[in-house]
């Protein structure tokens, strides 16, 4: 990645714009439909973005994003209404009262309706095929803001901040430990598309899709699938884990908490990496179950980092789907 170069801290020059890869208009529904070049050049100016926000403060001028939310929202919602104003265009955010996919209205006629009015859609949503007929019936680009199989807004954020503080991508190990879930998927395929070794740890039964491992596997990627913590994270550059219980898993609470409760990322484990390991999380964190709060508020921790990144992110996302400009 000769264009980003965060150990130097120097702005990197544009990508040519001859070279740049075009996802104008385009959806962003999986990152396993961006190509490595695709999603480095995300990075690249999601980068310049952060370092030079007064260069895209006009970029999306006259542009509306719409934000469609079944889910409640702190880092999504914030980041991508801030993104909009940041950039020059605005937002107007829809919760289920307003809108109720499939429920109140379909969801090809929301699609249909909001694609005359705004310039791009995104949803966080339960249902990733619903994610997929908005996009379908939608006429302006839709994004996926989170649904029940990917994150690839948070993953893309995530490989961002590991990017600045290990200055490389290509050969890091990152461990995840815990549940095979949505933010899980999204970063095995990113991991395929930068050289990243992903190591796996879940309890039997929690494993992530196995078709999105085959697929990350066909593409070269390195993920390797254990149920001991202690092997995943052993010499890792960074451990990574999330919640037990997510949105809508209410019912499995008391069964997820036992199943993972070996999981969790505490001193001990960080020790078995090593002194040059890194905490991520996607957040919010269950501190005291997933994480103690003594490795989430330690100096390996670098999850307001990844939090932070998810504003110039959304940023790099919206530049890429309705302006292109580097």
């Amino acid at each position: 990645m000769p264009r980003l170069d965060p150990v130097s801290q120097q702005i990197c020059e544009p990508w040519p714009v001859e070279d740049q890869p075009s996802l104008v208009g385009r959806d962003l529904l999986s990152l396993r439909d961006l190509t490595p070049g695709e999603v480095e050049f995300l990075l690249h100016l999601a980068w310049r973005a952060k370092a030079q926000p007064e260069r895209y403060s006009h970029a999306l001028e006259g542009k509306a994003l719409a934000l469609l939310f079944e889910k409640p929202s702190l880092r999504t919602r914030v980041t991508f209404e801030l993104g909009m104003v940041q950039l020059g265009g605005r937002s107007v955010c829809l919760g289920p009262q307003e809108v109720g996919l499939g429920k109140r209205e379909a969801v090809k006629d929301v699609a249909r309706n909001l694609s005359r009015w705004v310039n791009a859609i995104a949803a966080r949503v339960f249902s990733h095929q619903s994610l997929q007929e908005l996009a379908e019936y939608a006429s302006v680009p839709a994004i996926n803001a989170l649904t029940d199989f990917e994150h690839p807004c948070q993953a893309v954020g995530d490989y961002l901040t590991l990017l600045e503080h290990k200055g490389r991508l290509p050969g890091l190990t990152l461990a995840w430990v815990g549940d095979g879930n949505n933010v899980l998927h999204s970063l095995i395929y990113g991991a395929a598309r930068l050289g990243v070794r992903l190591r796996v740890a879940t309890p039997v039964g929690y494993e992530p899709d196995p078709n999105v491992v085959a697929d990350a596997r066909s593409d070269g990627s390195s993920v390797f699938l254990t149920h001991d913590p202690a092997e995943a994270v052993a010499g890792a550059d960074a451990i990574y884990t999330d919640v037990w219980v997510s949105m809508g898993q209410e019912g499995e609470a008391e069964v997820r908490r036992n199943a993972f409760q070996p999981y969790q990322v505490n001193a001990g484990l960080m020790a078995k990496a090593g002194p040059q390991a890194l905490f991520m999380h996607c957040l919010p964190a269950r501190r005291g179950l997933e994480v103690t709060d003594e490795v989430i508020d330690s100096t390996a921790s670098i999850v307001f980092d990844q939090a932070e990144n998810r504003l110039h992110v959304q940023k790099a996302i919206l530049l890429a789907v309705l302006a292109q400009k580097d």
